[in-house]
C-alpha cells in the first residue's frame, strides 16, 4: 500500500506568477501507511523501525496563510533523544562558555581560537583558487597538491619520506582525522590507553567506536608520565595509545625519555600509537619529537596534525592523518563515509601554507612567546598558581587560593564576577575529582586582550 495523502487543490504557478503569498497545501491522513516490500525493497522492521511515527498527529488548518489553530496551545515537549553511546555526553564545555562569556560580556581566554586572523598570503592562495574554479569535489583523500606539500614539511620535520598517495589522507580538521582513526582502526571491546587530562574528542569517538579506555592521569606539577603506571596498563589486550603533544590542555610536551619508553612497550606488546601534533608548531622551551620518528614506530603509528593552530585559520577545518598503507586503508575507510572529501580552495590555499619560509614559523613562536608572558606574568601577579606550559597556546593554573568549590564554580564565578573565560579541567577527565583544583586560560589573544583580561582579575579577583 502507498501512503495516503488527501490534496487540496492549488494554483499551478508558472514562474511569472508565482508569489510567496501563493500556498500549497495539503495534509496527510492521521495515519501514515508503511510502503509495501514490493515498493520500498525492504519492510520497515528489517531496517530497525518497528512502526513509523505519524507525521502529524494534528493538521492546523490555515486560512490566507495563516495558522487558525489556538496559538496559546503549546507543543507537547518530547524527550531528547541520543543514542545509548553517547548518552553520558552534555553540550561541550566550550560551547557552554563561549555562550556564558557574551551573555555576560566577558572577555574569552577559554576556547583556543585565535581573535586576529591568519596571513594574508594563505588567504589570497584561497582566493585565487577560488576564482580559477577550484571549487568542486576534491580527491576524497587529498588534492594531490597539498598532499605533496605535507610529505615535504613532514620530510623536514622529521626525516621520514612518505609517499602523498599512499601514505597521507586530507580529513574535514584533526578531529575528523582523530574520528576516522578511531573509526577505522578499533573495534568494539579494544582497549585503548588515555593520558588525562585529554581533549574531549577522545573520549566521545573512541565510545562512538565501542572502545574500552584505561586512563593514566598526568598530574601537576610537571604532568610526567607515571611510567610504571604505564606499564601495568599495557597489555596483549591493548589496541592502542593515544598522546597529545604538545599537550592540551597543560603544555606539556612529552620528552624524548617518555615517547622513547612508550615506543619500547609498544613494540613488545604489538601496540598501534595514534599521537595527535597539532600544536607541533608551538613549541617553545623544547624541541617537539613525532613519535612516528622513533626507531620502529613509523609502522604502527598514525600521525594527526592540522592547518588551523600553526595558521591561526581554525575555522577552516583543515587536517590530515600520515600513517603507512596497511593503517592508512583503516583511516581511509571511515574518513569516506565520514566527510568523503574536504574543501577543494582551502586544500589548494593550505598547500601554499605548508611551503611557507621557516622565517614564518620562527615569527610565530616569536610572537607567542610574548602572548605567553604577558598571561602567565599576569596570572601570578593575580595569585594563581601557574604551572610551566612547553607548548601549546594554553596555561593551566591552580585556583584554590580563591575559595571556590571547585573548577566549574570558579569559572561560572570568573565570568560573571570578574568578565573573564577560562575552562574547567575536570571535563578533561574519566574522573573529574582529578582536575576540580585546575582551570586552563588560553593566550591565542591579542595583546591588548590579554592585558584587559589581567586587569580585570586584577581589579576584581581577591584571594580568600
Amino acid at each position: 500500500m502507498r501512503s495516503q495523502c488527501i490534496w487540496t487543490p492549488c494554483k499551478v504557478l508558472t514562474p511569472m506568477s508565482f508569489k510567496p503569498s501563493t500556498l500549497f497545501t495539503f495534509s496527510f491522513s492521521k495515519q501514515l501507511l508503511l510502503p509495501d516490500k514490493s515498493i520500498a525493497g525492504t519492510s520497515s522492521t528489517r531496517r530497525g523501525i518497528s512502526s513509523y511515527p505519524p507525521l502529524m498527529a494534528s493538521s492546523p488548518s490555515l486560512k490566507d496563510g495563516v495558522s487558525t489553530q489556538n496559538e496559546s496551545t503549546q507543543k507537547t515537549q518530547q524527550p531528547l533523544q541520543v543514542a545509548k553511546r553517547l548518552e553520558k555526553f552534555k553540550t561541550t564545555i566550550f560551547t557552554q562558555m563561549s555562550s556564558l562569556a557574551i551573555k555576560h560580556g566577558a572577555i574569552n581566554l577559554g576556547q583556543g581560537f585565535p581573535n586576529f586572523d591568519g596571513p594574508e598570503f594563505v588567504k589570497e592562495a584561497a582566493i585565487q583558487a577560488i576564482k580559477d574554479g577550484k571549487n568542486q569535489y576534491a580527491r576524497g583523500y587529498g588534492v594531490p597538491d597539498f598532499s605533496s606539500a605535507i610529505a615535504q614539511r613532514f620530510k623536514k620535520d622529521t626525516g621520514l619520506v612518505v609517499d602523498p598517495d599512499k601514505e597521507i589522507t586530507v580529513t574535514s580538521g584533526c578531529t575528523e582525522a582523530i574520528a576516522a582513526t578511531m573509526l577505522g582502526l578499533i573495534n568494539p571491546g579494544d582497549e585503548v590507553i588515555l593520558f588525562a587530562p585529554f581533549y574531549d574528542s577522545y573520549e566521545a569517538t573512541l565510545s562512538m567506536a565501542g572502545a574500552k579506555i584505561k586512563c593514566i592521569t598526568l598530574r601537576p606539577p610537571d604532568f610526567a608520565v607515571p611510567i610504571d603506571e604505564l606499564k601495568s596498563a599495557i597489555t596483549r589486550d591493548t589496541r592502542a595509545v593515544l598522546i597529545n603533544t604538545p599537550h592540551n590542555p597543560t603544555g606539556k610536551m612529552f620528552s624524548r625519555e617518555e615517547l622513547s619508553t612508550i615506543a619500547s612497550l609498544c613494540i613488545e606488546n604489538d601496540v598501534l600509537v595514534f599521537t595527535d601534533e597539532v600544536y607541533d608548531k608551538l613549541a617553545f622551551e623544547l624541541d617537539h619529537i613525532s613519535m612516528a620518528s622513533l626507531p620502529g614506530m613509523y609502522e604502527r603509528t598514525v600521525t594527526l596534525n592540522s592547518l588551523g593552530k600553526t595558521f591561526s585559520l581554525t575555522g577552516w577545518k583543515i587536517g590530515w592523518a600520515i600513517a603507512p598503507p596497511h593503517l592508512t586503508w583503516g583511516v581511509r575507510q571511515a574518513h569516506s563515509f565520514l566527510t568523503f572529501a574536504t574543501s577543494t580552495p582551502m586544500q589548494w590555499a593550505a598547500a601554499v601554507a605548508l611551503r611557507a619560509p621557516e622565517s614564518y614559523y620562527v615569527e610565530l613562536k616569536r610572537d607567542y612567546m610574548a602572548k605567553k608572558e604577558i598571561l602567565v606574568e599576569g596570572l601570578e601577579a593575580v595569585g594563581f598558581k601557574v604551572f610551566p606550559s612547553s607548548g601549546t597556546y594554553f596555561v593551566v593554573v591552580d585556583h584554590t587560593p580563591f575559595g571556590l568549590e571547585n573548577d566549574i564554580a570558579f569559572c561560572e564565578y570568573l565570568i560573571k564576577e570578574v568578565g573573564v573565560v577560562a575552562i574547567p579541567t575536570s571535563v578533561f577527565y574519566l574522573n573529574p575529582e582529578d582536575g576540580k583544583n585546575l582551570v586552563r586560560f588560553t593566550f591565542c589573544k591579542d595583546e591588548g586582550t590579554l592585558r584587559a583580561a589581567v586587569d580585570r582579575m586584577k581589579e576584581k579577583l581577591k584571594r580568600k
